[in-house]
């Protein structure tokens, strides 16, 4: 039996057929699918491309194939093609599949009302609130109060209907969208042994600039990059010899930039741009001193698991799982840059504080490895199998 998932990445094909992503979801993720079926057809935007993007990983290969639908970014390209994305994702179901839908998501909204109707069974993967997504803030766009009221109501509704839920978080998705059947938290994040940082941080030594690091996607503001560079600048006032690292790129890349400019920070905060998932990002977190999340919306955050593995202390915001990562003591409220001023200041100062969150963080992260997680997916993967299997002896 092969299982069809649905989910919002957008990949890149290349002239030979191939698909490839520069950031997550490469072939090797889709191996975990694999030891339960016996195949994997992926869902999702692809877009043609004339060559291998730079830092492009493969994305299919043995075991794993796409079934495209039309590209499009943002709610009003979805909507020009809307006909042609739903046509594409209920073709790509085969009569003999297993469904799961990786969630919130649009491509998910196209298949769950036909699942439904058949009353044919489905998982669920919960990964992101949209309630949290189009917060003030997060997202610009004129409709983001209706899409906040409009994707939460559709994301219950696909938990309730659903045989099986996988959950990223522990508890913050399951009060917000609870599946009624079988229901599991399984962080969607797995640390392989070797990324794990051997011991903790030393403390730094003081007379060098505090380095902070943020990860996240400048596509939109759900990471509240404008809230990192106004603490940034906040600190300076008050003293503190302190600079900024960010990964990730996006169409904001250059409002934020001309941010930090207008806030007198020059070489005080750094761009770096996308970088590829794994030895490049994890440089970048071992040169630095403090990892900061001050999100608007966050599921369970695979770049804050990966820098606690690094052994960094974090502050983040209290949104999604993050709470379920950090003490309460190094949470601040989403996009509030004075709290989080105020918390890296607090943190600076304390040497053996930094001490001591860098060797609980490193002890969390090790919650998040294959070999933990790996049982529970299994066992996810195992219900939506035999749910599906029992459905197909009725249609006989």
């Amino acid at each position: 039996m092969k299982v069809v998932v649905t989910l919002e990445h957008r990949f890149d094909r290349t002239p030979d057929g191939r698909v490839w992503t520069q950031t997550t979801f490469a072939h090797s993720f889709w191996m975990r699918y694999l030891e339960v079926f016996d195949g994997v057809r992926v869902v999702a935007r692809v877009r043609d491309v004339p060559a291998v993007p730079s830092d492009g990983k493969c994305a299919d290969g043995e075991g794993v194939s796409f079934a495209p639908v039309p590209h499009y970014i943002g709610p009003q390209q979805y909507l020009l093609r809307s006909r042609q994305i739903k046509r594409a994702a209920r073709n790509a179901v085969g009569a003999n599949d297993a469904v799961i839908l990786r969630t919130s998501s649009q491509i998910a909204d196209c298949l769950e009302p036909v699942l439904r109707r058949a009353d044919r069974p489905y998982g669920v993967e919960v990964v992101a609130d949209p309630y949290d997504v189009f917060a003030p803030g997060s997202v610009r766009h004129p409709l983001s109060p209706f899409f906040r009221w409009l994707f939460p109501r559709q994301l219950r509704r696909q938990c309730a209907g659903a045989c099986a839920a996988a959950y990223v978080t522990q508890k913050s998705l399951q009060q917000r969208y609870p599946c009624p059947n079988f229901s599991i938290g399984v962080s969607d994040v797995d640390l392989p042994e070797e990324t794990l940082a051997s011991v903790p941080r030393s403390p730094r030594l003081e007379s060098s600039p505090l380095t902070l690091i943020a990860v996240g996607t400048l596509a939109q503001l759900y990471k509240a990059p404008d809230a990192a560079i106004e603490a940034v600048a906040i600190c300076m006032r008050e003293g503190l010899d302190i600079k900024l690292i960010w990964v990730g790129d996006g169409k904001h890349r250059s409002e934020m930039e001309a941010l930090a400019a207008a806030q007198g920070l020059g070489d005080r905060v750094c761009f770096r741009g996308q970088l590829t998932a794994g030895d490049a990002v994890r440089a970048e977190l071992d040169r630095s001193d403090l990892f900061i999340m001050p999100s608007h919306q966050e599921g369970l955050p695979r770049a804050m698991v990966e820098a606690m593995a690094r052994a960094l202390p974090c502050i983040g915001s209290t949104v999604g799982g993050i709470p379920e990562l950090l003490s309460p003591e190094d949470l601040v409220p989403p996009g509030d840059a004075a709290a989080l001023a105020s918390k890296i200041c607090e943190v600076a100062i304390d040497r053996d504080r930094m001490a001591q969150m860098s060797a609980r963080n490193l002890n969390k992260a090790k919650e998040y490895t294959d070999e933990v997680l790996r049982e529970r997916r299994i066992a996810f993967y195992r219900y939506v199998r035999e749910k599906t299997e029992a459905w197909l002896k009725t249609q006989k």
